[in-house]
């Protein structure tokens, strides 16, 4: 649901997403974490069934921040154009970071959605955005996705039978 915001709060929302640039997501996140971010997520999946996307989005456009576009819709939109959610088992999960806000939402498809609490996926975020806060964005993206893949492993054991559905590489929008 988009929130609600007053003329004031939508212009300044706007303005603060004006300012988040490419150049703002390479900053953060450069190509050594990058290639940490997708040496994690194989890890990852060599120890359990799902697949992990992770996008990182500098800002939304002037207008999405404008009209209140939340974190969680711009997520979910993530999720169906990457096609994280057309897995074999229905086990795809999005990470999406926005930089501008510093905010953190998981989308998880329905077999993983089941069996992972809203409390674990909030302390995975949790772990990435108090890492933000201090500009930390390499090693508490590693540990969130350190903290994920275990979580992911004690549900989805790894068992052999499929190979890597869905790129590893971390995308910059």
């Amino acid at each position: 649901m988009t929130k609600q915001l007053t003329f004031g709060q939508r212009c300044g929302r706007a303005l603060k997403h004006l300012r988040g640039t490419p150049a703002t997501a390479r900053q953060a996140f450069p190509e050594r974490t990058l290639k940490a971010i997708e040496t994690a997520i194989a890890d990852g999946e060599a120890m359990h069934r799902a697949e992990v996307r992770l996008i990182v989005e500098a800002a939304l456009t002037p207008g999405m921040a404008y009209q209140g576009v939340s974190n969680r819709e711009r997520a979910r939109e993530l999720f169906a154009q990457y096609g994280v959610w057309d897995t074999e088992d229905n086990v795809g999960i999005l990470i999406y970071i926005n930089l501008a806000e510093h905010q953190v939402d998981i989308v998880a498809d329905r077999n993983v959605g089941r069996r992972v609490t809203p409390e674990q996926w909030h302390a995975v975020c949790r772990t990435m955005t108090k890492g933000f806060k201090d500009g930390n964005y390499h090693d508490s993206t590693l540990a969130a996705l350190q903290q994920l893949n275990t979580l992911l492993q004690s549900h989805f054991p790894a068992d052999g039978t499929r190979g890597n559905q869905l790129p590893n590489e971390p995308i910059l929008l």
